[in-house]
């Protein structure tokens, strides 16, 4: 009996200067595409990031006014790991983040203000893979995203940005989703898988948390094994994988 051919997937394109990660909470990222993200940084484009949430309901030892500020110490030391200095908070409050023209402007607001033409979101389909439910955040975050790169562009969409001095931003050229079930571009991860690992256990108090295994041991196997799986697709080079939205 013959196998499915498995497709292969496509370099993501690398004709930018620009881009802007915006995701639901701190650690997002690193679960999803730091090892890309430090092979961009170390070609010497620029990537920023935007977190709608400060994590402050992630942990359920810690009140949140404790755990917001941890976290986002956290996540600027993880995203300094991997070359990125710019981080921004909206302070839209973890775990009840609300698709709608509020969070799509205040995403088309950063977009507007940084003027990327990648920019980078996380799964916002239902689930990871068909098995595991996804979360309302990176439902609402991951959406509203995509919604928000094409809102930017268009000046009669919240005007007020333009009133605050945020001109209109056309130049997005494509959305690229981490964690997709329906990847069809890669990274090559090699470089950056590392510093990828290095990155996700700056989130110790979080993984701490999550698991009673070793955190380097977990971070590790967690982010290898993703990688190797999607160079299986990729050449056999372990990889970032990403569902890219032409715009």
């Amino acid at each position: 009996m013959t196998e499915p051919t498995i497709s292969q997937l496509q370099p993501l394109p690398d004709d930018w200067q620009r881009a802007l990660a915006v995701v639901a909470h701190p650690d997002d990222l690193e679960y999803g595409c730091a090892a890309a993200i430090a092979s961009w940084t170390d070609a010497g484009r620029e990537v920023s990031y935007v977190l709608a949430t400060r994590g402050e309901a992630g942990i359920d030892t810690l009140e949140p006014a404790t755990c917001g500020p941890l976290r986002e110490r956290e996540q600027r030391a993880s995203a300094a790991v991997v070359g990125v200095s710019e981080v921004r908070f909206l302070d839209h409050p973890d775990g009840v983040v609300e698709y709608g023209p509020a969070l799509r402007r205040d995403i088309a607001a950063e977009i507007r203000r940084y003027r990327p033409e990648l920019v980078i979101t996380l799964n916002h389909r239902d689930t990871w893979g068909g098995t595991a439910w996804n979360t309302p955040d990176h439902l609402a975050v991951g959406r509203a995203t995509l919604d928000a790169a094409g809102d930017a562009g268009n000046r009669w969409i919240f005007p007020e940005l333009t009133e605050r001095g945020l001109e209109p931003w056309d130049g997005v050229r494509w959305v690229a989703v981490a964690g997709s079930t329906a990847p069809t571009h890669a990274v090559d991860a090699t470089a950056g898988l590392e510093r990828a690992v290095a990155s996700l256990l700056e989130h110790r108090t979080y993984i701490e948390a999550l698991t009673d295994e070793d955190p380097e041991a977990y971070a590790r196997g967690f982010l290898t094994g993703n990688a190797e799986e999607a160079g299986r697709r990729f050449g056999g080079r372990p990889a970032v994988s990403f569902e890219l939205f032409p715009r």
